[in-house]
């Protein structure tokens, strides 16, 4: 009994201080993930998706990697901007790119892992995500497109529907400062409600691997090369786990011996495929499109890990010696403060979910347009 309780406050200990490591580069990731919610518009992105068999794929995957959304929250995303009238390739990058990477787990990547790994995960995902929606628009060339007509909901309040709004005048609906208030507040509440849940899920399992399993075996199995790759691919698959939280797991295993490629793909296939979204992505794109992305993750994420891993070994450098220098320039008062801020917020969303549970909604906004005067 006593050994348990000792483990499992070992477990605990180490998933602390992981989250102490982390706290501070999650919240500046989330504060600009908001006001990229706010500032980049969905008819703005799908605007530039509509044509040309390269430039619309090659936009697509730029336009992905700092946003953060997971594998399921951005099929949504993606079903809108193909209604906007994105074609299959440019589709296909944007589902790639997105779940891949993201301001938020780009600043948890240079947190927890090193600038090595801080680079090459959103280059991967880039590379993984122009040659994925190319061959699709190869394959299968886009066909003529309508002309896209953007959304004009307001992304500042979600009350707006751009119903009796010229496009100037929308453009105009809200001052700077109001946009960027409501960037951070959605920072707060939807985007961290989001990823709350699945970020703790993985410190806490980053904690359990530190304590648990003997560093033997992760070596002996996933010390490198092509085996590694290969493994890794099948734990990443099927598992369904978002950039953000998948960071601290893959730097507890690169701490008990994994090489920095094989956590790359774990890095890079984990977010991007799971049994539910593969599922929906067929629903979205079709059987041949679908086996396409699946294929051209695995193939890109293994050649990008085997380049990862001689990258290290041309340097010469230990991965366990440089996992989470970025952190020891933050104080520990900072580190402190922004964990229990995140810990915080985390309880006080549980609540408010709680108590839209129970019946206590707050009333939807159904103010319109013309009812604005900014």
């Amino acid at each position: 009994m006593q050994n348990s309780i000792s483990l499992i406050l070992n477990v605990l200990a180490a998933s602390w201080h992981m989250l102490q490591e982390a706290s501070v580069y999650i919240i500046f990731g989330l504060v600009v993930g908001g006001l990229l919610k706010v500032f980049l518009s969905p008819a703005y992105v799908a605007s530039h998706l509509g044509k040309g068999r390269f430039k619309s794929v090659f936009k697509a995957a730029l336009f992905g990697i700092p946003i953060p959304l997971c594998s399921c929250g951005v099929l949504p995303a993606a079903a809108s901007l193909k209604k906007q009238g994105a074609n299959n390739g440019a589709v296909t990058a944007f589902l790639i790119s997105t779940p891949e990477s993201g301001v938020d787990s780009i600043s948890l990547s240079w947190a927890l892992l090193d600038p090595i790994m801080t680079v090459f995960r959103p280059v991967s995902a880039f590379i993984s995500a122009v040659i994925a929606g190319t061959a699709e628009n190869m394959i299968h060339p886009p066909g003529p497109q309508e002309k896209i007509q953007g959304s004009l909901n307001c992304p500042v309040d979600s009350c707006c529907d751009g119903s009796g709004c010229s496009p100037e005048d929308h453009r105009k609906h809200h001052a700077f400062h109001e946009k960027m208030i409501s960037g951070v507040r959605y920072a707060f509440t939807e985007l961290w409600g989001d990823l709350a849940l699945s970020f703790f899920i993985g410190i806490l399992l980053a904690g359990m691997i530190s304590v648990l399993l003997p560093d033997t075996f992760l070596y002996t199995y996933l010390g490198g090369g092509f085996s590694s790759m290969l493994l890794m691919l099948v734990i990443g698959i099927p598992l369904y786990i978002c950039a953000t939280a998948s960071t601290p797991i893959a730097a507890a295993f690169i701490l008990k011996g994994v090489s920095p490629g094989a956590a790359l793909v774990f890095l890079l296939v984990g977010p991007a495929t799971n049994i539910a979204s593969l599922s929906m992505l067929t629903r979205l794109l079709g059987k041949g499109t679908t086996a396409l992305y699946l294929v051209s993750i695995s193939v890109v994420s293994v050649l990008c890990g085997l380049a990862l891993d001689a990258v290290y070994a041309a340097l010469a450098l230990s991965p366990q010696a440089v996992m989470g220098q970025a952190t020891e320039i933050i104080p520990v008062w900072m580190k402190t403060g922004a964990t229990i801020f995140l810990v915080a917020l985390t309880v006080v969303l549980m609540i408010s979910f709680l108590q839209e549970k129970l019946g206590n909604k707050p009333q939807d906004c159904e103010c319109e347009c013309g009812a604005h005067n900014h």
